[in-house]
């Protein structure tokens, strides 16, 4: 085996397994085969860490999930790629997911469809160029069958590079992409109505009036940049990270370490952005049907962007490409989807003497490893930010446009949406996604001295321990079984959840060294739990679960989330109520944004930002940035008052990070304030 157990699957070895399969399928005469995934099967967590130990060497595998054509049903098999052979092939329960085909499948069969073709013409289209389709998975009732099945939602674009979200039609096709064929079409009004005129539009060809007071601004690293890249490994001032890729998380972070003087020290085993939900908001067919698991449903790696230089990313770039599978089994190269560069963000610390005018600023530098994904109308910016100070940051970037509807009947106010054009509404929805954190603070053994706890900040009771009422401190409550690490953000409390070994202890405090992941406050699902949206999304109910590790336990909303009812992902883990220590915990955040659509979201949406932090709480003896040098940066100017721009200064400080104290001991009680050191004193 060539490279790390981690690495994705070559493009080889997807057409290696591919072949595998057909070969098994063939010998047990099971017909064509009709690929959905093919993607590496991470090798199971305690033989990884024995392999990275100097252990065994490790049988290189593949995970595929195939059905035949004209039926949903999915098959999963596991092929030994040395072997070039399927260990185990199984029937799994529930419905495949979609792939890039059958969406593709969805738009070219209605534009033919007859039944569709008549319907707009009551609606005056005739030209079905001008036709566009959206296929989303449905959510399902109870009636509906067990059998895949999309709703269109259809727009018309007058030419191209028209907004057709400006022009939605007033009814929704319910398709079958087994029998290839429309089933239903749901209709909002009983008979033909004027479609919207008006256009919205975002295309650079039809949006004329642009600004012309923007200078450029060059991010410029004449020496090129400080990371280094060995295969899929990252090597950023004292950060180490493994960069994975796959065809439904997309990004994956494994083997995230930290070198502390002459140790690397691990904080994160594996990172990913594991499920998401989007939950509409109806009291009305049927757009009670509009809740897309993106990532279970079809996949964000499957719907990566390759990135563009110079628009995406900006400054010195290295980009990493991915690979997923066609329908038949070849193999297909994304080019740069992930995005690797760095980025000024701003101070990162700074103190000024006030005694002597002593300055010291130090600017904070983060690397960032990102990718987006377009699914349908929306795109999501995945970034994962690493500081110097040895914080994550996550931060997930909404933007696209938002899913438009015709208004229904009665809908001139509509209160479960806004208007963003006439007759054209923008549902109220939620967009929540789950975060896998497997975490690994300085545990080199599998994480079973990790434990979790909530800490809360809370003021004392009066008392003797507090005698003039201002007394607070941190309180931690241990997580010791999954019943009680089921949690919700509190910034009344400032609430955050602390990963702690309590093997390695603070040579100061004495205390477990941790990490505390520290949450944006995020609203939970607002379905009702007993609804099927509600049920369907269980896992979105919480801020904060907590489950011991286990390697089946990847997809919080299931495997086969497709058309499914039920959750049987990290809703029905949980009711086994699990200890938790020494179990090596895993924890899953739930988060996201509450979009009640604004008409400044249309054409395109500004992007709205959602994400949380794990930081370091007694991880490191001190601040761990304190060693940065002191530097400054030559290309700055300064804005004259007649227009023009000059090399900055220092007002003959060289450095301009590190004042020196003023002259004959500064300003009286030595607070910069006088006029021997206007322009000195924060300047820096």
């Amino acid at each position: 085996m060539k490279g790390h157990p981690l690495d994705p699957l070559s493009n080889l070895e997807i057409k290696a397994a591919a072949e595998a399969c057909k070969a098994y399928a063939s010998k047990q005469k099971l017909g064509k085969l009709f690929f959905h995934a093919i993607t590496l099967q991470e090798p199971a967590k305690v033989k990884l860490f024995a392999y990275e130990d100097s252990g065994p060497r490790l049988t290189r595998e593949a995970f595929a999930i195939f059905s035949f054509p004209g039926s949903g049903q999915p098959y999963e098999a596991l092929i030994d790629l040395d072997a070039d052979q399927v260990v185990t092939c199984s029937k799994a329960d529930g419905l495949a997911s979609f792939t890039v085909q059958d969406i593709l499948d969805v738009e070219a069969i209605i534009k033919e469809d007859s039944k569709i073709i008549e319907v707009l013409k009551e609606h005056g289209v005739t030209d079905m160029d001008t036709v566009c389709v959206d296929p989303w998975p449905i959510h399902p009732t109870e009636e509906m069958p067990m059998v895949r099945l999309v709703q269109a939602f259809i727009y018309i674009r007058k030419y191209v590079g028209d907004n057709q979200y400006a022009r939605p039609v007033p009814f929704v096709p319910i398709y079958d992409p087994g029998e290839k064929k429309v089933v239903e079409i749901k209709r909002l009004h009983t008979g033909p109505v004027k479609l919207p005129e008006q256009a919205s539009q975002y295309h650079r060809d039809f949006v004329k009036a642009t600004r012309t007071d923007i200078k450029p601004l060059d991010v410029v690293q004449p020496e090129g940049p400080s990371f280094k890249v060995s295969g899929n490994v990252i090597g950023w001032q004292k950060w180490q990270i493994r960069v994975g890729f796959n065809y439904r998380e997309g990004l994956v972070l494994h083997q995230v370490k930290y070198q502390d003087g002459e140790e690397l020290r691990p904080i994160i085993h594996r990172a990913s952005i594991a499920e998401m939900c989007v939950p509409y908001a109806a009291d009305k067919e049927p757009f009670n049907h509009k809740c897309v698991f993106d990532i279970g449903d079809l996949g964000l790696g499957v719907c990566a962007n390759s990135l563009e230089l110079g628009c995406d990313c900006l400054g010195h770039i290295k980009y990493f490409d991915g690979t997923i599978n066609t329908p038949e089994g070849d193999a297909v190269v994304l080019p740069n989807i992930i995005c690797l560069h760095e980025e000024d963000a701003g101070i990162l610390w700074k103190h000024t003497e006030m005694r002597t005018n002593h300055a010291e600023s130090r600017r904070s530098r983060r690397l960032v490893i990102s990718f987006f994904t377009t699914v349908a109308n929306y795109e999501y910016g995945m970034y994962w930010n690493f500081y110097q100070d040895g914080s994550v940051q996550c931060e997930i970037k909404l933007t696209g446009q938002v899913s438009t509807n015709y208004a229904l009947p009665g809908e001139e106010e509509p209160a479960l949406g806004t208007t963003m054009l006439p007759d054209v509404i923008a549902t109220h929805h939620q967009h929540i996604f789950a975060a896998r954190l497997d975490m690994a603070v300085d545990d080199h053994a599998g994480g079973r001295d990790l434990q979790v706890s909530e800490v809360d900040v809370k003021a004392l009771p009066a008392g003797p321990k507090n005698p003039f009422g201002f007394a607070f401190k941190p309180v931690e409550t241990v997580f010791t079984r999954e019943s009680e690490a089921q949690r919700d953000c509190n910034a009344s409390l400032a609430r955050t959840w602390r990963i702690s070994n309590h093997n390695k202890k603070h040579p100061t405090t004495g205390k477990p060294v941790s990490y505390k992941l520290l949450p944006n406050q995020s609203q939970t699902l607002l379905a009702l739990p007993e609804s099927s949206m509600g049920i369907k999304a269980g896992f979105a109910a919480h801020n904060l679960w907590v489950t011991p590790h286990c390697d089946k336990e990847r997809w919080p909303g299931g495997n086969y989330p497709v058309q499914n009812l039920h959750n049987n992902g990290l809703t029905a883990w949980v009711k086994k109520d699990r200890p938790l220590f020494g179990k090596d915990p895993v924890l899953w955040h739930c988060f996201g944004a509450t979009h009640i659509a604004r008409p400044e979201d249309f054409p395109v949406m500004p992007v709205e930002v959602a994400g949380f932090w794990l930081k370091p709480v007694g991880f490191f003896k001190s601040n761990p940035a304190i060693d940065l040098p002191a530097t400054k940066n030559p290309t700055s100017k300064m804005h004259c008052r007649n227009g023009s721009s000059t090399e900055a200064t220092a007002n003959g400080n060289a450095n301009g990070c590190s004042m020196d104290a003023i002259p004959h001991g500064g300003p009286p009680n030595g607070y910069a304030h006088s006029a021997a050191v206007k322009g000195m004193n924060g300047y820096h």
